[in-house]
């Protein structure tokens, strides 16, 4: 995904920002205190990689489509063989230009009985046209979304095949959301984008439903990705962005996620959950200020298998992972 204000793009291009945002001021945000120590199961960057093939071999995942209900029934059925009690949420909701989109909803719960959760989760439909594409003839052609969508999708997978296996403190919640990638690409808001999450925090798979925290990956599998400190995240989740930093760096990840913060323009998955259903929650975001922001593939049809990297995926998982299991 994402999103961008475009009149906030321009100023922020003029600025020497990059694909409109900015950068910290020269004094980082530091790292918090190290995680508590506990053994964490080994995150598999090859299992993850193949569900990131399994859901681009079904094709682009536009709502209303028959690869889209396909892939859907895959998330469900993959979610319930490692465990998860499974809830597949649907509804019809409108997209920006008019037309109704069937939507799924897909939610896997890991000890459902735990009072204290934590959530996890990614957007798993693709855009429906290449509006960024170099090839203009192809632009209105969707995608098949490899990094942007399926790659949050196939660390979140391999987590839940963690989760079946070794237990948490926390209960854990994973939900992939639907319609976040069919938006007006010259607005950037809720009622465009984001459409099933925002469903979702207006009304939960479960009435009362609360986590802890959540965690959004979205795009984050590209090959040599940075992940800064996104500012709705600092502003929303302080602490579980240095927990998640600093579960980075202990593992030798920093290359890939940079004490830096920067301010996103637009909107994403996590600002519903953290404002509408008052879950504070961060995003895993690819952004890198060098080469201009989000990475050639986003909204393009080179968002193939190509646009994947394992190192990338195992950096991700592997630090997702600390995380959950250093949650007490």
């Amino acid at each position: 995904m994402k999103i961008r204000n475009l009149a906030a793009l321009a100023l922020g291009l003029a600025l020497a920002s990059c694909s409109g945002e900015t950068q910290s001021p020269a004094e980082p945000r530091q790292p918090g205190p190290p995680p508590v120590q506990v053994n964490v199961p080994a995150f598999n960057p090859d299992s993850a990689y193949r569900y990131v093939a399994e859901q681009v071999a079904f094709g682009p995942r536009v709502p209303n489509t028959p690869a889209h209900d396909s892939c859907a029934a895959y998330l469900a059925a993959k979610l319930a063989s490692f465990g998860a009690e499974v809830v597949v949420q649907r509804a019809t909701v409108q997209a920006w230009d008019g037309t109704p989109l069937r939507i799924q909803n897909i939610v896997g719960q890991f000890q459902p009985e735990k009072a204290s959760r934590l959530l996890l989760f990614a957007h798993w439909d693709t855009r429906p046209y290449a509006d960024e594409d170099a090839d203009a003839s192809r632009r209105q052609e969707p995608i098949l979304g490899a990094n942007d969508g399926a790659s949050g999708v196939g660390v979140l997978l391999e987590m839940a095949r963690l989760l079946g296996q070794t237990p948490t403190s926390l209960g854990v919640d994973i939900i992939f959301f639907d319609a976040e990638d069919y938006g007006n690409p010259t607005a950037s808001d809720m009622e465009s984008w984001c459409l099933g999450s925002a469903h979702w925090a207006r009304q939960p798979h479960k009435a009362g439903y609360r986590a802890r925290n959540g965690i959004l990956l979205d795009m984050v599998g590209g090959h040599g990705a940075t992940f800064t400190q996104e500012s709705y995240s600092l502003e929303y989740a302080p602490d579980m962005v240095r927990k998640f930093w600093r579960a980075a760096s202990d593992l030798g990840y920093s290359g890939y996620f940079p004490v830096v913060e920067t301010r996103f323009v637009g909107i994403d998955d996590h600002v519903p959950v953290s404002e509408i259903a008052g879950i504070p929650s961060i995003n895993i975001i690819q952004f890198n200020p060098e080469n201009g922001g989000f990475g050639s593939f986003w909204h393009t049809h080179d968002d193939d298998m190509d646009a994947v990297s394992k190192t990338t995926l195992e950096a991700v998982g592997r630090s997702l992972a600390r995380v959950v299991y250093s949650e007490q």
